[in-house]
């Protein structure tokens, strides 16, 4: 009798070894799913705030520009170039409208904005600047590839 009961238990260590080892597998790739979603989640919320710097750099530069005793934007004409971060980025349009972008932003060098100035209004300037988190790796160019983030500011005054 005694060995029979030895056999009947056999399969009983067996299945419940298998339950268990597959319980500790679920709650492993549990966690190991919501790790690498906080990983991309924190990688994204880094390029977005390339792309915000982006567009603050673009805008505060035209602000600059546009306040400062060269006045670039003036109903002249202006100087055909903007000042910003060392650099002189050239610009297109003449008045009320000019556009220009500003490259070589964010953490790695690779953002950049494509800003817009509009004085058509006479009684306010609008400043519209466009931040992308990559795109910019060449000097006064803003190619924003497929999978860039954008971030717009609109500036009024």
């Amino acid at each position: 009798m005694i060995k029979k009961q030895k056999k009947q238990n056999k399969g009983f260590v067996l299945l419940f070894t298998i339950m268990l080892s597959s319980i500790i597998l679920a709650i492993t790739l549990g966690v190991a799913n919501v790790a690498i979603q906080e990983i991309k989640f924190s990688t994204n919320a880094k390029e977005t705030n390339n792309a915000f710097f982006s567009t603050d750099t673009g805008a505060e530069c035209a602000l600059y520009n546009d306040k400062t005793s060269g006045n670039s934007f003036v109903q002249t004409g202006g100087s055909g170039t903007v000042e910003c971060l060392g650099n002189i980025f050239p610009l297109s349009g003449s008045y009320p409208v000019w556009n220009f972008s500003v490259s070589g932003l964010g953490n790695e060098g690779q953002g950049c904005a494509k800003v817009v100035v509009d004085k058509s209004n006479l009684l306010k300037t609008v400043i519209t600047s466009k931040g992308y988190n990559e795109g910019g790796s060449v000097v006064g160019s803003c190619t924003p590839g497929p999978n860039s983030i954008e971030r717009q500011l609109e500036l009024s005054y």
